[in-house]
């Protein structure tokens, strides 16, 4: 596997000079039906030099920005103690002046990274684009198992939840209506963008599921759900979010690979590009030929 994205030129790719840090998170070890997340870096790394680094919509090449990739967080042996590793690593890497940038792994890796974010930002909205709502308490004798990954957030952030269309009824006492846009509600719709932005503060954390998407775009992960949300769609909305709040960092969560299917592989790092691509230049003026 490359350690340097898109093998972009030698000059953006160190510590001190990158605006951009790539932490890799390769945990699997709470995913109760396909497994393969641990696998998804490796591929995405290897699928980056595939990517055209300019980007027609905003009229940028954002890689001279400066990636730098991180080393990966190893820690297997429980998930409380890689949701404590996580959690640590988050903090140190929140003292840089970077745009911190995380890629899973299982979504349990997230529980961590966004309490670092709470404990910064007193006022954070997370936005998770998500098929499930990940709002149990516990699963299988574990508050830090992939199906909570997102309950401590529905307790202590402000929480906006997108694309949901599966979840079990003990998560009805943690469901904020007002605030989780249903896939069935939004499907052919676009006012629902505008008032799920409207309801978020200024500073925002975006949790990214990949299984948000439809699996006939996204078959690669492990909890595929039927009448996800399309490409279009997805970074349509992203954009608005970049462009009306300050986006402080986000995760790719759940890409579990399949061996020879290379569009999902693709897609993957064509979205974490785009994400950047809108952080730095989506509130620029933008040429139009």
């Amino acid at each position: 596997m490359s350690r340097i994205f898109g093998d972009i030129d030698d000059k953006y790719i160190g510590l001190d000079e990158a605006q951009v840090l790539l932490q890799s998170i390769p945990y699997d070890g709470t995913s109760t039906w396909g497994k393969g997340a641990d696998r998804g870096f490796e591929v995405f790394m290897d699928t980056t030099p595939n990517l055209e680094f300019y980007d027609i919509e905003t009229d940028s090449e954002v890689y001279k920005k400066g990636i730098h990739i991180l080393p990966d967080i190893t820690e297997k042996s429980s998930p409380e103690k890689m949701y404590e590793a996580v959690l640590s690593t988050t903090k140190e890497l929140l003292k840089y002046n970077k745009f911190l940038t995380f890629f899973g792994g299982e979504h349990s890796v997230s529980i961590g990274i966004i309490e670092a974010y709470r404990q910064k930002y007193k006022n954070l909205t997370v936005l998770q684009l998500d098929a499930h709502s990940d709002l149990r308490p516990s699963y299988m004798g574990s508050e830090y198992n992939h199906a909570c990954a997102l309950h401590k957030a529905s307790q202590n952030t402000n929480l906006i939840q997108v694309g949901i269309r599966s979840m079990d009824v003990v998560e009805k006492p943690f469901l904020n209506k007002q605030k989780c846009f249903f896939a069935e509600e939004i499907y052919g719709r676009e006012a629902w963008m505008d008032q799920s932005i409207d309801m978020m503060t200024d500073e925002v954390y975006l949790t990214i599921d990949l299984d948000a998407l439809d699996p006939s775009i996204m078959p690669s992960t492990g909890t595929p759900e039927p009448g996800g949300l399309t490409w279009d769609t997805t970074i349509r909305y992203l954009k608005k979010v970049f462009e009306r709040k300050n986006v402080v960092g986000f995760d790719i969560v759940e890409f579990a690979p399949i061996e020879g299917l290379h569009a999902p592989d693709f897609l993957v790092a064509k979205l974490y590009y785009k994400l950047l691509s809108y952080k730095f230049f989506a509130k620029e003026p933008v040429f139009r030929y």
